[in-house]
């Protein structure tokens, strides 16, 4: 019998005009503390962007997402959050902000699996 493991999750949205509040999902980001397991997956589609903001800066959202994946990864890529467990981690990834890049509600699961489960959320809800 296979166990199935709490897990929480919150979509990575991209705001480009903060001030307008139109937004598009871009990425998912799943914790599941039994597995110590917390990863960013991300997918920025840039004809979406730019309708909403024909200015919109492509390189700094990427750059911001793959930000958030570095987080989520750990190591020298985190910055300062580098020694932080993957829960901590998690918990500032999905604090509000007011930026280009934001995290949404944060929502729970069970999965077999944390690596296939953000793979089928970015499928979902992002792609």
């Amino acid at each position: 019998m296979s166990t199935r493991h709490v897990f929480e999750y919150a979509v990575l949205r991209v705001v480009p005009r903060v001030e307008r509040g139109e937004c598009f999902n871009a990425g998912v980001l799943v914790y599941c503390r039994a597995k110590s397991f917390v990863a960013a997956r991300t997918h920025l589609d840039e004809r979406k962007l730019k309708a909403l903001d024909p200015h919109a800066d492509v390189v700094g959202v990427q750059a911001a997402l793959r930000a958030v994946e570095g987080v989520c990864g750990g190591g020298d890529a985190a910055g300062q959050a580098a020694g932080d467990d993957p829960g901590r981690r998690f918990r500032w990834l999905i604090a509000p902000r007011s930026t280009v890049v934001q995290p949404g509600t944060v929502h729970s699961g069970l999965t077999l699996d944390p690596e296939a489960e953000i793979e089928r959320l970015l499928d979902l809800l992002v792609r």
